[in-house]
């Protein structure tokens, strides 16, 4: 492995511990996060994030890591979180591919792409496969992430 493919492979293993400090020791100060539920996050914003799920999900998540390339600049991942969704306690298996951007050795720019309609669907049941794929319903998703964010900022 590179030193980026490393970074990587360190940082899923701190997310796997549920370990936020940690993850964040491999983010560059300037980091964009992007994901469907919270679309882009910024600094201490993505840092508070991870803070608030692992505080959220009190160990159970379940993280599978795979297909770690990275180069001297951009890398890739593959990976799989099995958990159940607080709202609603239905099991979600979500399949995320992740991208990455380095610069000076941290992660600048991490992406999260997955099926927002299938995440729905599990997350949501058939509410979720009836609206899931909505504009509307994505947007009020993504509107309560950042309420329950704002809050845990607040609190914390």
């Amino acid at each position: 492995m590179n030193a980026n493919e490393n970074t990587i492979s360190d940082f899923y293993h701190a997310f796997k511990n549920g370990d936020a400090a940690k993850m964040a020791s491999f983010y560059h100060p300037e980091i964009q996060f992007r994901d469907p539920v919270f679309g882009l996050l910024k600094a201490e914003e993505v840092l508070k994030m991870w803070q608030m799920l692992f505080s959220k999900n009190g160990g159970t998540v379940k993280i599978e890591v795979s297909k770690i390339k990275a180069d001297d600049f951009l890398g890739t991942a593959r990976w799989v979180t099995t958990y159940n969704f607080k709202k609603s306690n239905r099991k979600v298996v979500n399949i995320v591919s992740a991208e990455f951007l380095f610069k000076d050795g941290l992660i600048i720019k991490h992406t999260d792409s997955f099926d927002m309609w299938h995440w729905a669907q599990q997350a949501f049941g058939f509410k979720g496969f009836m609206l899931g794929w909505t504009g509307f319903f994505q947007k009020k998703v993504q509107e309560e992430a950042l309420r329950l964010l704002h809050n845990y900022k607040q609190n914390c």
